[in-house]
């Protein structure tokens, strides 16, 4: 009997407006039960993923990558690109910042929460949260984020918007 190589089928994740790559790897692979290094083989990519979730892009992932990407997630290199940094936009790494109020809009990281010159959203005119205001834990990589709450106390990343204080204008 010959054996046949059956292909994995894997769940379409749809990315969502300014979703970062972190979060949107993160809810590909729970959707599709992945490691990072299982999602990294897949797409012909190494340790790739679990760096990208960090927001360690430095290099930065060339098209190539971003092409083999693609072809495993279902979703154009275009729109993946669009979840990184643009180029010349410096990032922090750390600490993870969030808004909560765009948060309970659309619940996501935002890239744009991880920019260097970023202190606060500029839709809602709030300052950016790096820790959790109710325990004081630090977020979690948005990769990790399953539920939407502090992994310590569990807030919902939605109520958070009650603690953070207003930019100025």
């Amino acid at each position: 009997m010959e054996a046949i190589d059956i292909q994995p089928w894997l769940f379409r994740v749809e990315p969502l407006e300014g979703e970062s790559l972190s979060h949107f790897l993160g809810r590909f692979r729970r959707a599709n039960e992945l490691t990072p290094n299982r999602l990294g083989k897949m797409a012909g990519l190494g340790g790739a993923i679990a760096r990208w979730e960090k927001f360690r892009f430095n290099p930065p992932p060339s098209l190539q990558q971003l092409d083999a990407l693609a072809v495993v997630v279902g979703v154009e290199r275009e729109r993946l690109q669009e979840m990184l940094p643009p180029p010349g936009v410096g990032m922090k790494l750390e600490p993870i910042r969030l808004c909560g109020a765009c948060y309970a809009q659309s619940p996501c990281h935002k890239i744009e929460w991880q920019f260097k010159t970023a202190t606060g959203c500029d839709r809602h005119k709030l300052r950016l949260l790096s820790e959790c205001p109710k325990c004081g834990a630090r977020f979690k990589i948005p990769a990790l984020w399953v539920d939407g709450w502090c992994s310590r106390c569990f807030l919902s990343f939605k109520d958070i918007v009650k603690w953070q204080k207003t930019t100025l204008p």
